[in-house]
């Protein structure tokens, strides 16, 4: 069976798309639901305790399924010194498929959409394994700002001016200081 492959759902299970209602309509959570809940609890445990440098992720408020996560611009890269928020929203299909990441911060980047904050990584997309988590998310992106794929642009703009660090910096600082 595929790693990216939910062993609970079935054909049947599919056409469900709601969780099932108390007496009251009260919607009550699925087995599945608290997979997920158990996963991102032990998820959020892992980064609390973990030493990595530069990235941290906290769910918003009480909801566990909507997350905040902070990266620091890696340093030696036009990135260094800045700080960028992400959005990060989980479904019950978590860890089977992949969270939907966004900037908030504007970032000014080849794989990132200046205007929404899309991100273009493959790990978010076709590549997802069930295996990957929150932290590797986080480092990947990280990654991403320091190494982009100019191959396959969101924001064409950047990834002409990359080859120029110098005008490239210019540009981001300019975005990056937008209110």
């Amino acid at each position: 069976m595929s790693q990216n492959v939910n062993p609970t759902h079935s054909r049947m299970s599919e056409q469900a798309t709601s969780s099932p209602k108390n007496s009251e309509g009260v919607l009550q959570p699925s087995k599945d639901n608290h997979a997920v809940t158990k996963r991102l609890q032990k998820e959020l445990m892992v980064l609390m305790m973990g030493a990595e440098k530069g990235i941290s992720a906290f769910p918003e408020g009480d909801n566990l399924f909507k997350w905040v996560g902070t990266i620091h611009g890696p340093e030696g890269t036009v990135y260094g010194g800045q700080t960028y928020k992400l959005s990060m929203e989980f479904t019950n299909s978590y860890p089977y498929q992949a969270p939907v990441v966004k900037f908030v911060t504007k970032c000014y980047h080849p794989n990132v959409d200046i205007t929404n904050g899309v991100i273009c990584l493959d790990i978010l997309k076709e590549k997802w394994s069930a295996l990957y988590d929150v932290r590797t998310i986080l480092i990947s992106i990280q990654s991403l700002l320091g190494e982009p794929n100019n191959e396959s642009p969101l924001n064409v703009a950047a990834a002409e001016s990359w080859s120029n660090q110098e005008k490239f910096k210019e540009e981001l600082l300019k975005h990056y200081n937008e209110v």
